[in-house]
């Protein structure tokens, strides 16, 4: 029985999303900033203390965390505000938010250890051995090379969606032309002052300029008037993002790899490991997210990109058990299960360890059409790969629940009608094929499985009808798959020299 799965990006499910207890609501014209306060480690901090101040008023504005760890301001006027947090000597700040007119902003906090600022002597040291540092990119049309162009697609899938953890998403609107002439104004009448350039590189950042930003915010690195390791650690992060969207790859992971280096932040560690996997560096990503979850053992995300960069790298072993570890340190996230259905698919054999946490992911979400789907898949393979022989009639069961949850579930019709297939009925393998079909014209197995069943139904017109749309639409796969194969830059990656001094 094979079971196959389409390799589409899972990348809106997988997305981080801001969990939010309450309901925000906002006056007329006015605006609102809510995020989530979480310790070094990744778990949320209750009854923290978070300040919001305006730079145009004294007055500050004060929250406490729920049990969650979130945070919400209300009824705020436009203009940039400063936001701290404090608890048990631990703190953290963004010393520069914008906010437009009937703008909901998210600004996750992230507190530091006790020792907010290190000194350069004692400053975190990331690598042991090897060190490596990124010394340029080049253009590749094979990445892997482990297996087949199916397990390859499906490495290149994991890593873009392992990235996308990093990117909660912000509600903008667009930003008023009278704020950008006024920061703007600000940054060239202080060409010397850290905070006018960092607030309007920000902006910038935040608003789709990031050619423009890079330009004050090298200025803000230049002018930082103090050895704050938090607050510049920001500048550079904003850096990497600005980078990252001029497509200069390799200034992004090094300015992620500057911020990390100069707080060692769950967020900043994570970024900085994701931007290597994205650009398709398993080695280097293996050894950030190692010493991360070495630093934050209870970051499930954490767990989740060091998964997604085994596999990249072809030990999906290793993939599974660290994948596994993250969906038991968090056991009602669907993201590592859904990691987890997406790996089965580019395995010949059932894992039991998948298996089972797929088994549980269906338990735990038993409305979720993905979860039902993900345990079905598992089920044929384990029926099909091992000696335990699972019911048909189960995993039947777990398809229909996943189609009638979702009626739209392509991928879910087109393997009940490999079920139907193989149970020899070809009326009703047919009908599921024509579903998935209809759910996703583009979905290239359901053309090519429905070509068979009118084959072996006696109706040789229509199974060539089926065959020619299945070539056609393979033929533009393989085209779009090898052009954003090219498009791809590998970072090509030396081991540093060791200190002088020191033997090799």
């Amino acid at each position: 029985m094979c079971y196959s799965l389409p390799l589409r990006s899972l990348l809106a499910a997988l997305c981080v999303s801001v969990l939010l207890t309450g309901t925000y609501s906002q006056t007329a014209d006015s605006a609102s900033l809510h995020g989530s306060v979480r310790d070094a480690q990744g778990k949320a901090v209750a009854n923290a203390e978070v300040r919001l101040q305006s730079r145009s008023s004294s007055q500050i504005q004060t929250v406490h965390s729920d049990a969650q760890g979130n945070y919400l301001f209300s009824g705020l006027q436009q203009g940039v505000y400063s936001l701290r947090v404090v608890s048990e000597s631990r703190n953290a700040e963004i010393s520069a938010l914008f906010l437009s007119r009937n703008e909901s902003k998210t600004a996750d906090l992230t507190l530091d250890s006790a020792k907010t600022s290190p000194s350069a002597a004692d400053s975190p040291k990331f690598f042991d051995e090897p060190h490596f540092t990124v010394s340029g990119v080049t253009d590749t049309t094979s990445l892997g090379g482990h297996g087949s162009d199916t397990i390859v697609r499906t490495r290149e899938t994991l890593a873009k969606e392992a990235a996308s953890l990093g990117k909660a998403s912000e509600n903008h609107t667009d930003q008023t032309s009278d704020a950008q002439k006024s920061l703007r104004a600000a940054a060239d009448q202080n060409p010397g002052s850290f905070n006018a350039n960092y607030l309007f590189g920000r902006f910038l950042v935040e608003n789709g300029s990031p050619m423009e930003a890079v330009r004050y915010l090298e200025a803000a690195v230049k002018a930082q008037p103090s050895p704050d390791s938090v607050q510049l650690a920001e500048v550079h992060h904003d850096l990497a993002q600005a980078e990252e969207e001029l497509g200069d790859s390799l200034k992004a992971v090094g300015e992620y790899q500057r911020a990390a280096e100069l707080s060692a932040t769950e967020p900043y560690f994570f970024d900085w490991g994701s931007e290597l996997l994205l650009h398709h560096a398993p080695e280097p990503a293996i050894e950030v997210f190692s010493k991360g979850n070495h630093l934050f053992p209870r970051s499930a995300r954490m767990l989740i990109g060091l998964g997604a960069a085994w596999f990249t790298h072809g030990d999906a072993s290793m993939a599974t058990g660290k994948i596994v570890a993250a969906s038991d340190l968090a056991p009602n996230d669907p993201a590592p299960y859904l990691f987890l259905g997406k790996m089965q698919a580019a395995e010949s054999a059932a894992s039991p360890e998948i298996v089972d946490r797929l088994r549980r992911f269906a338990t735990l979400q038993p409305e979720s059409p993905q979860a039902n789907y993900y345990y079905a898949v598992a089920l044929g393979k384990l029926h099909t790969t091992s000696s335990e022989k699972v019911p048909l009639a189960e995993i039947e069961s777990s398809l229909n629940k996943a189609v009638s949850l979702d009626p739209k579930f392509a991928p879910a019709y087109l393997q009940l009608g490999i079920l139907h297939s193989q149970q020899g009925d070809d009326a009703a393998a047919i009908a599921s094929y024509q579903r998935a079909i209809q759910s996703d014209p583009e979905l290239e197995e359901a053309h090519y499985r429905l070509a068979q069943a009118y084959r072996l139904a006696g109706n040789p017109g229509k199974a060539k009808q089926e065959l020619q749309i299945y070539e056609q639409l393979s033929k533009e796969s393989a085209q779009r798959i090898e052009r954003e194969r090219h498009e791809i830059r590998q970072f090509v990656y030396t081991l540093r020299d060791p200190p002088a001094g020191q033997n090799p």
